[in-house]
């Protein structure tokens, strides 16, 4: 008899890991399917940005992995003669998500935070060293044959199936979708060192060497780890440019042997690649199986985990029974032109660091005093959607992401409403008026005033993943936006 499950996860990496977080959160049963036997231990993804680490506050693990990372003070992309041809500051202080606004990571830690938190939890299953070999969505459930390392299989049965797992995407083959590819392909090696001794030279900033010859990245990651991201030209092959001779070769600029000890190197190959078809019936995708970006915004991991909050709470609706199905057609949606939007920008930061379009990169920056460009974070709305019919009118702000306040008693705004609706109103609500969404007045909290001023608006619903469902302005749109029911998924 098949093993019973809300949602099914392919894949537990941080996207998976987050989804099923959010979703042992909301209450539903959840399997997380692994073909490795455990955590891989070496350094992938090194960034991810304040948006994100508001998910990881949802999930529960944000406080606890503040103390791990590092807060980075922006990206410069230098000239081959070591002039300033664009400037990417990185505020140092709290941003408007409660967070700082770029971070740099070692990625296990995040991972080990994640699944240390769902090994709490009785409502989520891992089934580890175990791949799907067999999807079949019946319409009203779908049944998954997993087979173990030993070649045994077994049977489970989930309301849903969320495919996590990876730009070689099984999910995405049985969905049969294709990639539409947005025209970056390039052979980069990717070297990850531990310090031996300290060295303030390198800096922290995030640097891109544009050089056409051979273009370099360097990455300032937490405690003593450094990585360089180095370009491979047509004819190397991975073994030649992954020696240790050639590594120390490319490194001389900056560090010797005497300065570090290698801890990886890999040859990647860097896409720029969105999914046409995000879902079929039962079965999806998240993550790098959805979308492929260049590393060149430091938001690869981002759109994956983007993709775990905006699913998560329309599953949990629609497995309660709260939301009709058709609410997970706005995940495509919505998700599709947000991943897409900051591809594009990631390959025309690619053709400056290449030398290949500089011009087009350099007009994403303002003119400084100094001849340079100065380049401000992009925050691409959402596609637009009705969620599934929920929604009747468009308001200006829509698909648009929220602040985080900070509320009179000191807490953050999403520690008190959880991963959850909001309704944020200036003075009140129209008497007999009962929302389904949890109140918050501006009356109680400055900074809810201020946010709504900011809006020019009266009142404000927030979905679960924080992005605007709906604003009103007077007392005649406040009513039609509390007719809204976003039930809460918890």
């Amino acid at each position: 008899m098949a093993e019973q499950f809300d949602v099914a996860i392919i894949g537990y990496g941080p996207t998976g890991a987050t989804l099923a977080n959010l979703l042992a959160n909301c209450g539903l049963r959840v399997a997380v399917i692994e073909r490795e036997a455990a955590m891989y231990h070496l350094p992938r993804a090194v960034h991810f940005d304040g948006e994100t680490m508001r998910v990881f506050q949802a999930a529960g693990v944000a406080d606890a992995l503040e103390d791990r990372v590092r807060v980075n003070p922006g990206m410069r992309f230098m000239s081959p003669e070591g002039d300033l041809l664009l400037d990417w500051p990185r505020p140092q202080g709290a941003g408007p998500q409660g967070w700082h606004a770029s971070y740099r990571l070692h990625q296990p830690d995040l991972e080990q935070l994640l699944r240390a938190r769902l090994d709490k939890k009785a409502n989520v299953t891992v089934f580890a060293q175990c791949r799907v070999v067999g999807l079949e969505d019946s319409g009203e459930t779908v049944t998954l044959t997993v087979q173990g390392a030993t070649g045994e299989t077994r049977t489970l049965s989930a309301s849903y199936v969320v495919g996590c797992d990876g730009a070689r995407s099984f999910t995405r083959d049985v969905i049969g979708s294709g990639m539409d590819d947005l025209g970056f392909e390039e052979r980069w090696l990717v070297v990850d060192v531990l310090l031996k001794r300290d060295r303030p030279d390198l800096g922290d900033h995030t640097l891109q060497f544009c050089d056409p010859d051979r273009p370099i990245t360097y990455c300032r990651s937490p405690g003593n780890r450094r990585r360089w991201e180095i370009t491979v030209k047509p004819g190397e092959s991975d073994a030649q440019v992954t020696s240790p001779e050639r590594l120390w070769d490319f490194l001389s600029r900056w560090i010797t042997p005497e300065d570090a000890d290698l801890e990886r190197s890999a040859v990647y190959t860097f896409r720029s690649a969105v999914a046409q078809r995000w879902r079929k019936g039962r079965v999806m995708i998240a993550g790098d199986a959805a979308h492929l970006t260049p590393p060149f915004m430091g938001q690869g991991m981002c759109a994956g985990i983007r993709d775990a909050a905006n699913l998560a709470w329309k599953l949990a609706l629609c497995v309660k029974g709260l939301a009709p199905e058709s609410l997970l057609e706005s995940y495509q949606a919505e998700r599709a032109p947000n991943a897409q939007a900051f591809i594009e920008t990631a390959v025309r930061l690619g053709g400056l660091i290449n030398a290949l379009d500089a011009q087009g990169a350099l007009d994403l920056g303002e003119q400084t005093a100094s001849g340079s460009k100065r380049m401000e974070t992009i925050a691409p709305s959402l596609g637009e959607s009705d969620l599934g019919g929920m929604l009747t009118s468009l308001t200006p702000h829509r698909g648009t992401l929220f602040g985080q306040p900070v509320l009179a008693d000191g807490r953050k705004m999403d520690d008190v409403v959880g991963y959850a609706p909001v309704l944020i109103v200036r003075n009140g609500l129209p008497e007999g008026v009962t929302p389904s969404a949890m109140v918050l007045s501006a009356v109680d909290h400055v900074e809810l005033g201020a946010a709504l001023d900011g809006l020019d608006v009266d009142a404000v619903l927030l979905r679960p993943d924080r992005y605007i469902a709906g604003t009103a302005k007077g007392e005649g749109d406040l009513e039609g936006l509390v007719a809204v029911e976003i039930s809460t998924p918890l």
